[in-house]
């Protein structure tokens, strides 16, 4: 049986922006149940967390949380709970001042992307939280956005779920 993906959207995006399109698609080509709902509702972080756990993810097979930016710190905060089978953060937003709640990834496979030029997040924070986390980690030459790599991210992410795929 396939496993459901949610996305979660930065937070000046939308549910199905550039990114979130295009490995949705990855996903929903390899048979995922694919979910992206829509955050934008409110500014407010944890908000966020507490609406994805309200949603209570079905699950068709295992979970994959996936987010980029402030759905990044949503996820990883979500993965506490949700206990997901991976975990795909895209500059994520973990120990950053006001995004308080407690971000450690409890997924059996973390895989982080962030940009070097990032001037929303700085790398230095996710290089932190990734070593602290045992969290693997791709570093780009990009900026927040991470949109002049999307290709590259399709390649990455179809990987990460045949790694997941194989898992027992």
């Amino acid at each position: 049986m396939a496993a459901t993906i949610y996305f979660a959207h930065g937070k000046e995006s939308g549910p199905w922006g550039r990114k979130i399109s295009a490995l949705a698609a990855v996903a929903d080509a390899r048979g995922y149940v694919v979910e992206s709902p829509d955050y934008r509702f409110t500014m407010d972080p944890d908000q966020r967390v507490a609406h994805l756990l309200e949603l209570q993810p079905q699950r068709q097979g295992p979970l994959i949380l996936a987010g980029s930016s402030m759905g990044g710190y949503v996820s990883a905060v979500a993965s506490g709970s949700l206990r997901p089978a991976g975990l795909w953060l895209m500059a994520p937003a973990v120990d950053v001042p006001g995004y308080d709640a407690d971000t450690t990834p409890l997924a059996d496979v973390v895989e982080v992307v962030h940009g070097w030029r990032d001037d929303i997040i700085p790398c230095d924070l996710v290089i932190a939280w990734s070593r602290r986390n045992a969290a693997r980690l791709t570093l780009l030459d990009s900026g927040h956005t991470l949109n002049d790599h999307v290709s590259w991210l399709q390649r990455r992410f179809a990987a990460f779920l045949e790694e997941l795929e194989q898992m027992p």
